[in-house]
């Protein structure tokens, strides 16, 4: 191998780009799932949420969680909720001078959603919720272009009654306009404070959603545990953001598919490289492999040196694939990728995707590419090792 340390230093270089490519790839998918699983969880859905069965298909205002005094003096002693905040929500409309649309009238505790969501934080106009005035509400920046308001203009919200279905109109002044980049949130909703709108929809003190976040994100996503079970009763329904987003899911599994399928290419590819490699370094010393075949020297020890120089091929490829797949990957991880604004599976990137490093990634990987080049080591060796020395010698000439 040594011989030729150009084509040597050439071919591991090569493998060595396809073990970063894996590692950078690796940490890129990690930093995008968790970037979108905060964004779609902190934004203003939750973790988890609590509803009564049936709400989530139809939202009908009736629909209220069941036993909510048990429910909330529950959740309060549970370790593993670090915030929660009430919701009543319905379908309405909304209208100005200029025109009326179709919204999702929310219903929210100031004070407690904003630990949960980032309506707060989203506000490019006005203010979240200041002062008692409980006909302030707040609408997306889509929502206010498409009816022509601006802060302090006149809104009227209409919504349905619970039970008897009788209409029920209030007025709002616009007290703030937040952007999330999303047209779901932009345009489709409209938050006013929680006691006005159980007033409108005559639900009394009752709630139809409950938004969790926990101590630790592994939590939302495991759907073995305890906590849901313990939730889902009194006719309730607890599920976390895997049930609630399944299409979320569905591409985490996919992305992870997407792994494998990468490295499939690139070992191929460089698995190419390397047979190549072994074969003109095997020509080269056909005439030496030769002679040691005819002094005695067996089959099995000439095939043990091809087989040792892909190992060490893999060595020198690892050492290089692992600092070159570190660099790159701290400096994006540094950087970050911008993304911002674009959509996919319903999720709208809010912030920077930032590359995740992992000690996994610096041990499966660099393993799986020592075992491979020294799998594809065995067939110039086999080749190798069956020659006569006669034919070896003869082909060197």
């Amino acid at each position: 191998m040594l011989r030729n340390k150009r084509r040597s230093v050439i071919a591991g270089i090569a493998i060595g780009i396809g073990l970063a490519s894996l590692i950078f790839v690796d940490a890129l998918i990690i930093g995008m799932e968790n970037n979108m699983v905060e964004s779609a969880t902190s934004t203003f859905l939750g973790e988890g949420e609590i509803h009564r069965d049936g709400f989530r298909s139809t939202e009908q205002a009736e629909l209220t969680i069941n036993r909510l005094d048990w429910v909330v003096s529950h959740l309060k002693q549970e370790k593993i909720v670090r915030h929660f905040t009430e919701r009543v929500m319905s379908f309405g409309m909304i209208t100005s001078p200029a025109n009326v649309t179709a919204i999702n009238v929310v219903g929210i505790d100031p004070a407690t959603e904003k630990n949960l969501s980032e309506i707060d934080e989203a506000m490019i106009k006005g203010k979240y919720f200041e002062g008692g005035s409980e006909r302030d509400i707040v609408i997306g920046s889509e929502l206010a272009d498409l009816l022509e308001v601006g802060l302090g203009d006149r809104l009227v919200v209409t919504v349905a009654q619970a039970g008897t279905g009788d209409l029920s109109q209030e007025l709002f002044h616009v007290s703030g306009i937040y952007r999330f980049n999303s047209k779901e949130l932009d345009r489709g909703m409209a938050f006013i404070r929680i006691s006005k709108a159980q007033q409108m929809l005559a639900i009394g003190n009752n709630v139809h959603e409950i938004a969790i976040n926990f101590t630790s994100t592994e939590y939302g996503q495991d759907q073995q545990l305890p906590f849901w079970k313990k939730y889902s009763q009194f006719g309730n329904e607890a599920i976390g953001w895997t049930t609630i987003l399944p299409e979320l899911k569905a591409a985490f599994e996919l992305s992870e598919f997407s792994i494998y399928i990468t490295g499939l290419i690139l070992f191929g590819v460089v698995a190419l490289g390397i047979i190549n490699t072994l074969f003109m370094s095997l020509h080269e010393r056909m005439f030496e492999f030769g002679v040691l075949r005819a002094v005695g020297t067996r089959p099995f020890g000439i095939g043990r040196l091809i087989v040792y120089e892909a190992g060490a091929l893999a060595v020198i490829s690892i050492f290089l694939g692992v600092i070159l797949g570190y660099v790159v990957t701290y400096i994006v991880s540094l950087i970050g990728i911008d993304y911002t604004g674009i959509e996919f599976v319903g999720v709208t990137f809010r912030r920077l995707i930032y590359p995740v490093l992992e000690v996994r990634q610096f041990i499966e990987y660099p393993l799986v590419v020592f075992f491979l080049t020294s799998l594809v080591g065995l067939y110039p060796a086999f080749y190798a090792a069956k020659m006569s020395p006669a034919v070896a010698m003869r082909k060197s000439l």
